[in-house]
C-alpha cells in the first residue's frame, strides 16, 4: 500500500531530493494511486463502511477516468487486504472475521515491541518534539469528538513513532496494519473505548522520554491489548453513499 494515503508526517517526506535522474509518473499511474489512497483514507476516516460496494462506475464518474484506472486501483487495494473482490459481484469493502482481527493485533503486538525499543535507542529531542505535537492534536480532536480525525490521528502515533527514526518499512508495515485495523475497529469497537487511546499514547510517551524501555513495552503491550479487548465482536455493517464517501477526495 502507499503509506502517503497514511501517515502524517508528509513535509519531512516531501523535503528529501529526490533522485535527478527518476522519471515522472504516468497520468493513469497517479490517478491509480490517487483512487486508491481516496479509498483508502474513506476507509480509515470510516467514510465508507465494511461491505460496502465500491462501483467502478460510479467511481469513474467521480474522478472522470476509465474503468480500466478504477480497477487496477481496485486490485492494488484487495492486494492489501482493504477490498474484497468477488467473481460476478464486484468489488467491496473488506469485512474482516474475528480471528482475522485477533491475529492483525497479534502482529502489531509484536512489531511495536521492537519499535518501542528502537525508538528508545534512537529517537533525537526532535524526534520527542515532534511526537509532542502529534499528541497536542490528537488530544484536541478527541476533545471534539471528531470521529473522523481521531480515527486518523491515533493510528498516525504509531507510524510516526517509525518515520521519525527513519524506519520506512516497519512505518509502510504499520501503515498496512493500521488501516486494516481501522476496519476491524468500525465493525468492532464502541466509541467510548476508543477515547482512552490518546491518554494511553501519552503515558508511552513518557515513558520513552525517560528512556525506560521495559515501562514503555509493557505500556504499548497493554496499550494494544486494551484496545483489542474493547473490540465487541459483534459487526456493525451499514454502508456509507459511495459518491458522499469518495467526493471529497476529488476536488
Amino acid at each position: 500500500m502507499n503509506a502517503k494515503a497514511l501517515t502524517p508526517n508528509r513535509a519531512r517526506q516531501a523535503s528529501e531530493p529526490k533522485p535527478s535522474n527518476a522519471a515522472p509518473a504516468a497520468p493513469e499511474q497517479d490517478s491509480t494511486q490517487t483512487i486508491a489512497a481516496a479509498i483508502t483514507s474513506a476507509i480509515i476516516e470510516h467514510r465508507l463502511a465494511p461491505g460496502a460496494k465500491l462501483t467502478e462506475q460510479k467511481i469513474a464518474a467521480i474522478y472522470g477516468v476509465s474503468r480500466t484506472i478504477v480497477r487496477q486501483a481496485l486490485f492494488q487495494l484487495a492486494r492489501d487486504h482493504l477490498v474484497t473482490l468477488e467473481p460476478a459481484r464486484g468489488a467491496f469493502v473488506s469485512q474482516p472475521s474475528v480471528e482475522e482481527a485477533q491475529q492483525v493485533f497479534a502482529v502489531r503486538r509484536m512489531l511495536e515491541q521492537h519499535l518501542v525499543e528502537e525508538f528508545c535507542d534512537k529517537a533525537t529531542p526532535a524526534d520527542f518534539r515532534a511526537m509532542r505535537a502529534h499528541l497536542k492534536q490528537e488530544q484536541a480532536v478527541v476533545g471534539r469528538v471528531d470521529v473522523t480525525g481521531r480515527t486518523r490521528l491515533l493510528g498516525d502515533f504509531h507510524v510516526l513513532m517509525a518515520e521519525r527514526i527513519g524506519n520506512i518499512v516497519l512505518a509502510q508495515i504499520l501503515s498496512e496494519l493500521i488501516s486494516r485495523c481501522a476496519l476491524i475497529t468500525l465493525m468492532y469497537q464502541s466509541s467510548r473505548a476508543a477515547q482512552h487511546s490518546s491518554d494511553e499514547h501519552v503515558a508511552i510517551l513518557r515513558a520513552l522520554e525517560s528512556r525506560d524501555v521495559k515501562q514503555a513495552k509493557t505500556l504499548m503491550e497493554a496499550h494494544l491489548r486494551e484496545t483489542e479487548n474493547s473490540l465487541l465482536y459483534h459487526p456493525r455493517t451499514s454502508s456509507a453513499d459511495l459518491t458522499l464517501a469518495l467526493a471529497v477526495y476529488a476536488a
